[in-house]
């Protein structure tokens, strides 16, 4: 019993923290942008800088087109490379 209600808990735990909303920063507005949107965006030929925070060998084994690899740790260090304007997609 003890192990079900264990897993109960993993669960609503994981919904709340997927289903939480990005925080309000009006200097860094984030958000979610799905597949098809990206795509979308990329047809349109507008600049997007795609940021691939995974470790270097995922990224030389398969990457988006276009993206950089930019490991998730060193993101802060990196932080001035990142565009100021147009989209940013991390993933």
């Amino acid at each position: 019993m003890v192990k079900r209600l264990g897993g109960i808990a993993l669960v609503i735990g994981a919904a709340l923290w997927v289903n939480a909303a990005p925080a309000d920063d009006p200097e860094f507005p984030l958000g979610f942008i799905s597949v098809d949107e990206l795509k979308a965006h990329m047809d349109r030929r507008q600049p997007v800088d795609l940021i691939d925070v995974r470790t270097w060998g995922e990224y030389v084994k398969r990457r988006i087109k276009g993206a950089r690899a930019m490991p998730l740790r060193a993101v802060p260090a990196r932080a001035q490379e990142i565009k100021k304007t147009g989209l940013v997609v991390f993933y």
